[in-house]
């Protein structure tokens, strides 16, 4: 379905459902996923597909202001989509927060580095405790400090 008769179902606006799709709060779509070099049969090094040269553009905007794009053109929502946004607007009125939040903390939880330095900042300011595993070894050193101490 489009994206007009998506929004109606969710209750929501297209604007939104884009905007939520700009967060990366969608399902990837198959024209969203990164495009893998092509490898020349002939044995040459590999190079990035070209679109053919066309008078009309290959993505943004015509001279009439109108979106253009090649391909699929628009997205079409499925179940699979559907259920999605009634997730995160589930998540969203239960725990009071915006489309940007939950977008935030699915980051925190997909990118390593991200969580790490958001654990720094919880633990600095005392949100957070230590990981265990810092307790146990301060509790083994002092242990095998004392055992040293008896000797």
């Amino acid at each position: 379905m489009r994206i007009t008769e998506a929004a109606r179902r969710l209750g929501t606006s297209p604007r939104m459902l884009r905007y939520r799709e700009s967060l990366g709060l969608l399902p990837a779509t198959r024209d969203s996923a990164p495009r893998r070099p092509v490898s020349a049969p002939d044995g040459a090094p590999a190079r990035a597909p070209q679109a053919p040269a066309t008078s009309a553009p290959v993505s943004g905007r015509a001279a009439s202001g109108r979106d253009v794009r090649r391909g699929g053109g628009h997205r079409q929502f499925g179940e699979a989509e559907l259920r999605a946004v009634a997730l995160a607007l589930e998540l969203e009125k239960r725990y009071d927060i915006g489309p940007a939040e939950l977008a935030f903390g699915l980051r925190v939880l997909a990118e390593p580095d991200v969580q790490a330095r958001v654990r720094e900042l919880g633990e600095r300011i005392g949100r957070l405790s230590a990981p265990p595993t810092r307790a146990l070894d301060f509790e083994k050193e002092k242990a095998l400090r004392l055992l040293q101490r008896r000797r």
